[in-house]
């Protein structure tokens, strides 16, 4: 099957190396993402994770734009419940006005981190009391000029205005979080790579197309190619997650047992861990195509976004390459 892929970076910082080492890899991954055809480059947002440089995803993009010439770059995504959403669509169409075209916004439910960096993101801030949902349904309304007359913002402008609006992405792991990306009209990420329940990604699908045919639905999975089948289920199976179940009912993941430690000094609630291997789709580039086709092809999905967790920067950059050369040209030559 044909389908366009994308890539997902968080910037990671590798044993001995820095956090300048991690984001000149990001450099030079966007960079050879966009030779060998693909799609777009997405980067993270995340606080006080000490394995993973990307906080700040527009200060990032901006740069990545500068360093490229052709592909799509966007943040996948913004944390906006920590966030005016005035301010996070003008700095988009900020972004966008200087690269016409090239700029995505995706925005995210999660915190991005543990308390206490949320409790420092929100420190002297105005208007924590709004949920998500009326911060997403306020930043599509400054995106298409569409704030209701009753609305305490009305004839606020968000500037400047690109001659082409900037494609807003919800991600999310579930129907429900489709059907607000829907109803707003927005385009949806699904990110396997945190709920593999392929059952759950078949109800999103649904509901978000019932409501919003036209809209674009992206599958984002965790996956890893090597040479052969061997190597790259040797690599992929030293990959776990851990996840964080709270005595009040919530639940959290994370990727390493630092930042379960981290989380243990900055919350006062009990909770219980649950270690786990990641959803991963790993082995030969044609194993991963031919799982690959199989989602695209049970699902109807047409494009997929690529997250690489593995802890090597050249086993990362190899992966990335070896599917863009089954997938991405014969898709883009077309």
């Amino acid at each position: 099957m044909l389908y366009k892929l994308g890539i997902l970076d968080q910037s990671p910082i590798f044993s001995g190396e820095s956090a300048e080492d991690a984001l000149k890899s990001t450099i030079q991954l966007v960079q050879k993402a966009e030779e060998w055809g693909y799609e777009r480059f997405w980067v993270s947002e995340h606080h006080q994770v000490l394995d993973l440089a990307g906080t700040s995803p527009e200060v990032l993009i901006s740069h990545l734009l500068a360093k490229t010439t052709s592909i799509k770059i966007g943040s996948g995504g913004v944390m906006l419940q920590h966030y005016s959403p005035y301010k996070v669509v003008e700095n988009f169409q900020l972004l966008s006005s200087l690269t016409p075209g090239r700029v995505e916004l995706g925005v995210g439910k999660a915190p991005g981190g543990f308390s206490l960096s949320t409790k420092a993101l929100r420190y002297g801030a105005a208007g924590n009391d709004i949920d998500f949902e009326e911060r997403f349904t306020t930043l599509n309304q400054f995106i298409h000029d569409a704030l209701p007359e009753d609305h305490t913002l009305y004839g606020a402008k968000a500037l400047p205005k690109p001659k082409e609006k900037v494609p807003v992405f919800l991600l999310g792991a579930s129907a429900n979080s489709a059907r607000l990306a829907a109803e707003q009209k927005a385009n949806f990420v699904f990110a396997r790579f945190l709920n593999g329940n392929n059952d759950i990604l078949q109800e999103a699908v649904q509901e978000y197309r019932k409501i919003y045919p036209g809209g674009k639905f992206i599958v984002a999975v965790a996956s890893f190619a090597a040479a052969t089948q061997r190597e790259a289920e040797e690599e992929a199976r030293h990959y776990k997650i851990y996840k964080i179940h709270l005595e009040s009912g919530r639940s959290l993941s994370v990727q390493s047992l630092e930042q379960v430690e981290l989380f243990r000094e900055q919350t006062t609630e009990s909770f219980e861990i649950k270690e786990q291997e990641v959803d991963m789709i790993a082995g030969s580039p044609e194993f991963v195509k031919e799982e690959l086709d199989q989602l695209a092809a049970t699902h109807v999905i047409d494009e997929f976004i690529l997250h690489t967790p593995i802890q090597n920067e050249e086993k990362r950059l190899k992966s990335f390459e070896l599917l863009s050369q089954l997938t991405v040209p014969v898709l883009n030559k077309s």
